[in-house]
């Protein structure tokens, strides 16, 4: 993962990139969730979504390791 990506000569944190990706992500899954019924076995929604959001952020950020600088 480099440090940033330029687009349009605009430099922009990926990790702004991957938070909105992840984002995007995580509200498929979640109404996939709904579709299906699992969400009738948590306790606490927001906690699972919250949960859901940092695991497919932290999946992203190390899919996207191999593609910056080696040190």
């Amino acid at each position: 993962m480099t440090g940033e990506i330029s687009i349009g000569g605009v430099f922009i944190p990926s990790l702004l990139l991957l938070g909105l990706v992840s984002l995007l992500v995580v509200g498929l899954l979640t109404q996939l969730l709904q579709v299906i019924g699992a969400y009738r076995y948590v306790a606490y929604r927001p906690l699972v979504d919250l949960c859901l959001y940092v695991l497919v952020l932290g999946l992203a950020v190390l899919v996207t390791a191999s593609f910056g600088p080696h040190l």
